[in-house]
């Protein structure tokens, strides 16, 4: 319950700012912030070094014993903070060297207190333990005070370096409570600490991660290097509303990869196995109507979100929609079957197969293509991930998807395709079009998959 609370709010809160900051800000404001984070990503990466998700399953495996937790937490604390320390030095090094970066340089400042923030919020302890609780009412309280803050302070186009400040205050404020509430959960060890022992877990799961950030933010620099800022605003743009869909699908693989890693090291493999049916049933359920609704009505999502500046940014969140079906079954695969399982490789593998699958395809159709470009490479690498492990976990998955749980998505989305073309022939403002679309698109898709919904949500209690 508390995750899918805050898995609402991170599309409510955007939804509230987003328009807002885009009509201020312009596609060039909007393309600087995005080029910052997507930088910044690859050094939180190098600083984070894949401790979030050996972490998380680390974690879930030692919460009945508050001692053993303790050692896990303050040896992976330390030692992502010995990697923070480098991080930092090559990215000073970066941002005052390289004349993209030192352009923006304060911003780039700015931004970059998020890459401590990061690690000292020790995220994986919390999620690990599964107090989703606390996880959703900090976030509450700071992505409140944040957006607050951007109605106040951000009111011209010269702002954005304000803005970019505002993005990273709510995470770094949540890192900032975190750290000192863990000491609530933790218990000094009795013993000394061995922060390398875990260096050669961690760096599988960073290579994985690496894999991940080169082809997430990828695109973003490209476009930035390759194009110009507007380019990449307009691309930030149809990123932003995958990004706001993908969460909710996902939400769900983030409950559940501790509870996956606790049932395989207690060896419930049954229950295992349900949990993770449910998972890819809700995937399915979900992913399909939101990838065909958001093509069909990309047009009006993008002029009621960001006016009609950002025209040129309906075509890449047309072709990038499908990847809310590509991530969300890979999410599940991935880190619900592959890494509690211990075959982490493959998931390396596929992630490797996706990143140079996305860079080949952006050296070739970003300079022509552009934003459009960058939006094909991304659906087609998140395709090749998923693939990659869809054959690695067949195993598993023969005796999970079964077929018969596509009809009826399939047949509901059909419905609903067809009344939501009805309405667009009538000749309404974008926002009572999608009104008016969303209600007959879901209410149809819904009595479809109703009694598919209700028992997926009397398991979930249970």
């Amino acid at each position: 319950m508390m995750n899918a609370i805050l898995s609402v709010s991170s599309i409510i809160f955007p939804l509230i700012t987003y328009p807002y900051v885009t009509r201020i800000l312009g596609p060039d404001g909007i393309g600087k912030v995005g080029m910052a984070q997507s930088v910044i990503n690859y050094f939180t990466l190098a600083a984070q070094l894949g401790v979030p998700i050996y972490g998380i399953r680390e974690c879930a495996k030692r919460r009945d014993d508050k001692e053993a937790l303790s050692r896990l937490a303050y040896e992976l604390l330390i030692l992502s903070l010995i990697t923070t320390v480098i991080s930092y030095a090559v990215y000073y090094l970066c941002i005052t060297c390289v004349p993209k970066l030192a352009g923006e340089k304060n911003l780039y400042m700015l931004m970059g207190v998020s890459i401590l923030c990061s690690i000292i919020s020790m995220e994986w302890l919390y999620k690990g333990l599964e107090q989703y609780t606390y996880i959703t009412v900090r976030s509450l309280i700071f992505n409140t005070t944040a957006l607050i803050l951007i109605f106040l302070l951000v009111n011209k186009t010269d702002d954005y370096v304000i803005y970019g400040g505002l993005i990273v205050l709510a995470p770094c404020a949540s890192g900032l409570v975190n750290f000192i509430h863990s000491r609530k959960l933790l218990t000094r060890p009795r013993s000394g600490l061995r922060p390398f022992s875990h260096i050669k877990p961690v760096l599988v799961f960073f290579a994985m991660s690496c894999a991940t950030t080169i082809y997430t933010n990828l695109d973003t620099v490209m476009l930035g290097a390759m194009r110009d800022d507007a380019e990449v605003g307009y691309y930030r743009t149809a990123v932003y509303v995958k990004i706001a869909l993908v969460s909710v699908i996902t939400s769900l693989g983030a409950v559940m990869l501790p509870r996956a890693s606790y049932y395989i090291e207690h060896n419930e493999k049954e229950k295992f196995k349900e949990a993770t049916g449910k998972a890819i049933n809700f995937v399915l359920t979900v992913a399909i109507p939101l990838m065909v609704y958001f093509i069909i009505f990309a047009k009006e999502t993008i002029s009621i979100i960001s006016g009609a500046k950002f025209t040129a940014s309906i075509a890449p969140m047309q072709l990038i929609m499908p990847t809310l079906l590509f991530i969300g079954l890979s999410n599940i695969i991935g880190f619900q079957i592959l890494v509690p399982l211990g075959k982490e490789k493959y998931v390396l593998i596929s992630e490797i197969a996706g990143a140079v699958t996305d860079f080949i395809i952006n050296l070739a159709l970003i300079p022509r293509y552009g934003a459009a470009g960058a939006a094909i490479g991304t659906t087609i690498a998140e395709l090749v991930v998923t693939t990659v492990q869809m054959i690695a976990a067949k195993g598993q998955l023969v005796s999970i998807i079964k077929m018969k749980n596509l009809i009826r998505p399939m047949l509901g989305t059909v419905a609903g395709y067809i009344a939501t073309i009805m309405i667009r022939r009538l000749t309404l403002t974008d926002a009572i079009t999608m009104l008016i679309s969303a209600v007959a698109f879901f209410g149809i898709y819904m009595s479809f998959n109703y009694s598919k919904i209700i028992m997926w949500s009397d398991k979930r209690q249970k």
